[in-house]
């Protein structure tokens, strides 16, 4: 028996939590370490900081996150991070979808972490939804409208994106917070059109990764 067996076993179990803990993204002390937000952990926590600097009361989400607590690595579970901060900031979250399912699914979770009271839940188109809203936006997180490898989807939800933006743009101020998902993909991503219409319109890139963070100037 080779005597650094055991050695090399241990060396290599150690290599593999070692890398698994190096891609680890928590958003701790703010949710349990557990938790691994991984491409979006960068832009929560600098958006959880700016937005409790800025004393944000009333947070809009399009595309409601349909997994819960389990899609903290897939989706990033914004839902319930922004819902839990409401929560923590005495604030509203307006979290807007057009699907039955994911509404359903999202208001289990919400119920079960006590976060009724801070989330209010809109099935609706959420281009028409933003049209019609009538109180100004402090924090805006765009996640609607899924995207894929296909060509035709990739413009379609590049332009629904737009058209959300420009339903809610006069509800929005100086120290309004905005932030787009799913970005760094092929084809430019959810953000493509928008954040090119809002680059002409006084916003600019405070953080750009998987996700992209903009101000106004």
């Amino acid at each position: 028996m080779n005597i650094f067996a055991p050695y090399l076993v241990g060396l290599i179990v150690a290599v593999f939590f070692s890398v698994k803990l190096y891609k680890h993204k928590s958003l701790y002390p703010f949710m349990p370490f557990f938790y691994d937000f991984r491409k979006r952990r960068n832009t929560f926590k600098l958006v959880l900081k700016i937005i409790s600097e800025r004393n944000a009361k009333i947070l809009v989400e399009t595309g409601t996150s349909r997994e819960g607590l389990k899609g903290t690595k897939s989706n990033g579970s914004a839902t319930f991070v922004f819902g839990k901060w409401a929560k923590i900031n005495n604030a509203k979250l307006i979290s807007v979808d057009i699907s039955e399912d994911s509404i359903k699914n999202a208001k289990k979770m919400i119920s079960s972490e006590g976060l009724n009271e801070y989330v209010d839940f809109q099935l609706s188109d959420s281009v028409k939804f933003l049209a019609t809203f009538d109180k100004q936006v402090d924090f805006l997180y765009l996640d609607s409208y899924d995207y894929s490898n296909d060509k035709e989807v990739q413009i379609a939800s590049q332009m629904h994106h737009l058209n959300e933006f420009k339903a809610i743009e006069n509800q929005l101020h100086s120290k309004t917070v905005v932030l787009i998902d799913d970005c760094d993909l092929p084809g430019g991503g959810k953000g493509k059109m928008v954040v090119e219409y809002m680059l002409t319109k006084g916003w600019y890139v405070e953080l750009s990764e998987y996700q992209i963070l903009l101000l106004k100037k």
